[in-house]
């Protein structure tokens, strides 16, 4: 292994080259891409970059700005393809910049333009094509592809300083890197990942730099004006778009001076942007041991190199994972050895995005992680691994590295000659050797082919027909109540961005529970019901327009609610015929709000529950009937029979509503089935609910004694159980 080169090599990067490798990995996601939105935040960024709305805190303003201009552009039949596309798009950017450093890198060690354009080549395509990268690049869940493309452009541009920290381009280097910094931030907090490992970098190539206050001052004035995307949260947010998380403004009813630069509005932008709704530990207080959060890195490590959802080959997936791991490795030690001035850059950005970041993070057991410690420790509601693809994804540089260095020691062991590289004479193997071994190369296709099904979201609808289903579950002007992200952002998804069901009122609990999520109820405006485009079931009939708000408050009152209400005694709470009977407890304020909706808008606007655990809560058990996908609040108690069944631990079902939606509404199924599989554990509650309403239909149509019916039934039910992962709970294997 020759000495490292001393003199920078010459020619120019392959700019070219790199171009052509990223529109290649650009195509293989648009081949792969979703039509349309997917479970979590996806369906809330996409709407909210569609209506310039505000997602939840940090609200990441740059996001849906750039999100918008390409939610209107004409490249794709729909606004969701179009943003996946964004994705897709600096996906794709991002894997050019790891092509463009592992280049550099191999400048310095080989001595042929053409090995190192290989080997740059599968840095990019490793990078491209791990599991999670693959997954997020196809649709728009978050804003992180966004995020990858500055982190992956800023650690290129550090690199480029690195090589000559004194030429005529060094200060405009760092100025762009310092308003990049920034602007990326203005995306996602994850833009200041990249930033310890530029000041490592320029302490240790030009540490005097410190003192020239007249570039840190011009670099500072450019990190603030990336900053100014965060001036869009306030002024849109007084503009009270239909997607308004956070409400960062003082202003109650429209943008004004006196209201914008106020103490409530600094107050309530900060604590947005610092993301103090979510309430994150001090780092001092482990969520997890430190040894299970490295644990919780390795499992979605494993991933990136073969997915294996239906766990049928652990072995292999580990043995991959332990061999892209040693590659990484190596490559780092190479990298040290052959490139030391941009190992100065690199390797401490490795460090940031792996230890650094895990600790940092503070995650508690990974949903996926140690399943046979079951419950006994508290576990993240979802799999976390979209937090560390910065990790995977720049593991590829290292790890294309390494697989270079492979190629050179079999290729070495074919005959090897002397090569001058930089001037001095070097054992290197022979041409003839490089390329009878070159079939090792092959290496790098693995997470190609092991993950192609698994990252692959293409033909894939079933969120999007899923939030049809719920919203058409429910009757015109309802107020449908539900629970958290899955059952609430493709709703809004379906009714901001392809205006379905907009008649309908989703109120989510867990936002309930705050201030500026109530007054947003107040000022909603009355959507009419489109008879046109609504479902068959609701035909034959008119459905008056309801006049106002569903909460018959002022902003002042909505702002008085409190946080709880303590319950020392049973309590009765009445509305016309309906009793409630309320345990002594403790009301939390999303159930003092539903309870309002009940006594100001009930029965007037019809109410519905996508879960029917949550009225039992308040005493209602008695007066929900399940209607297909949502549970129906009726005016007065439950009488079984004209169609009404109970069912043991479910509750009481509407069967004849619910077989018409069953038979003439749901499209979601057919989605499911079409594609055959399920990858997210942690949100296979959604299908599942298809498979409890199946299965508790046949029941009901049995007793019925349509057995023709409960076949049919049951044997769709099956299916979608099966192509959900869920059989167990139909007690298949």
């Amino acid at each position: 292994m020759p000495a490292p080169a001393a003199a920078e090599p010459q020619r120019r990067p392959s700019y070219l080259v790199a171009g052509a490798v990223s529109a290649v990995i650009f195509g293989l996601y648009l081949r792969t891409l979703a039509p349309s939105t997917a479970m979590w935040d996806a369906s809330e960024y996409i709407a909210a970059a569609h209506v310039l709305g505000l997602p939840h805190p940090p609200g990441n303003p740059f996001f849906v700005l750039l999100g918008h201009v390409f939610s209107i552009l004409p490249i794709a039949p729909t606004v969701a393809m179009r943003i996946n596309a964004l994705a897709a798009l600096c996906s794709a950017l991002s894997a050019a910049s790891w092509f463009l450093i592992t280049e550099r890198v191999l400048a310095n060690w080989l001595p042929e333009r053409w090995q190192q354009l290989v080997g740059a080549s599968l840095s990019a395509l490793l990078g491209a094509t791990a599991f999670t990268v693959w997954n997020q690049s196809v649709v728009n869940e978050k804003v992180y592809m966004v995020s990858l493309a500055f982190f992956a452009i800023v650690s290129w541009l550090t690199v480029r300083w690195c090589d000559d920290p004194d030429g005529p381009a060094a200060d405009r280097l760092l100025v762009l890197i310092a308003f990049l910094i920034a602007l990326g931030y203005t995306n996602h907090p994850a833009g200041f990942l990249v930033a310890p490992a530029v000041i490592v970098a320029v302490a240790a190539r030009r540490p005097r730099i410190f003192l020239r206050w007249r570039l840190v001052a011009t670099a500072a004035l450019a990190f603030g004006i990336g900053l100014t995307p965060f001036l869009y949260e306030p002024i849109r947010s007084a503009h009270f778009p239909p997607i308004n998380e956070g409400e960062p403004t003082g202003c109650l009813t429209k943008l004004e001076a006196s209201c914008t630069f106020t103490a409530t509005t600094w107050e309530r932008f900060k604590a947005n942007v610092n993301r103090e709704q979510y309430g994150k530990p001090s780092l001092d207080d482990r969520q997890a041991p430190f040894s299970a959060q490295i644990g919780m890195w390795w499992l979605y490590f494993k991933w990136q190199w073969l997915r294996d959802p239906t766990g049928h080959l652990p072995a292999i997936q580990t043995i991959l994972a332990v061999l892209f791991l040693f590659l990484g490795l190596a490559g780092g030690f190479v990298h040290w050895q052959r490139d030391r001035r941009s190992f100065w850059f690199f390797g401490p950005l490795i460090l940031t995005i792996t230890l650094a970041l895990i600790f940092y993070l503070n995650f508690k057991y990974g949903y996926s992680q140690s399943p046979e410690l079951g419950n006994t420790v508290n576990r993240e509601v979802r799999d976390r691994d979209y937090f560390f693809l910065w990790s995977y994804s720049a593991w590829s540089v290292w790890a294309g590295l390494g697989l270079v260095l492979l190629w050179e020691s079999v290729s070495e062991l074919l005959g090897t000659e002397k090569v001058k590289v930089d001037g001095e004479a070097v054992d290197l193997p022979k041409r003839r050797s490089w390329l009878i071994t070159s079939p090792i190369l092959a290496l790098a296709l693995l997470p190609l082919v092991g993950n192609a099904r698994a990252a692959s979201r293409h033909g894939d609808t079933f969120t999007r027909d899923w939030a049809v289903d719920v919203l058409n579950s429910v009757e015109p002007y309802s107020i449908l109540i539900t629970n958290g992200d899955n059952d609430t952002f493709p709703l809004w998804y379906a009714q901001e961005v392809e205006g379905i069901r907009k008649d309908v009122i989703v109120a989510v609990t867990s936002l309930l529970n705050t201030d500026w999520y109530v007054r947003q109820m107040i000022r909603r405006p009355v959507w009419p019901y489109d008879a046109e485009r609504g479902p068959v079931v609701y035909k034959g009939r008119t459905w008056p327009k309801p006049d106002g708000s569903p909460l018959k408050l002022t902003l002042a009152e909505a702002d008085s609610i409190p946080p709880y209400l303590p319950l020392r005694d049973r309590q009765v709470f009445r509305k016309d015929s309906l009793i409630a009977t309320i345990e002594p407890g403790v009301l939390s304020r999303d159930q003092l709000v539903v309870l309002r909706l009940i006594r100001d808008s009930f029965p007037e606007r019809p109410l519905y529950f996508s879960s029917a655990s949550y009225p039992a809560v308040l005493g209602l058990r008695d007066y929900v009937l399940t209607q297909g996908l949502a549970s129906k609040l009726m005016p007065t108690p439950i009488v079984p029979g004209r169609g009404a069944i109970g069912i043991q631990g479910f509750g009481f079902l509407d069967v004849p509503r619910t077989d018409s939606l069953w038979t003439s509404v749901y499209t979601a199924p057919r989605s499911l089935l079409a594609r055959q599989r399920w990858i997210d554990r942690a949100s296979s509650d959604i299908p599942m609910r298809y498979v409890i309403t199946g299965a508790v239909l046949n029941d009901a149509l049995r007793a019925d004694g349509d057995s023709v019916g409960a076949a049919r039934v049951m044997a769709e039910t099956i299916a979608i159980a099966r192509a959900a992962r869920v059989q167990e709970v139909l007690g298949l294997k």
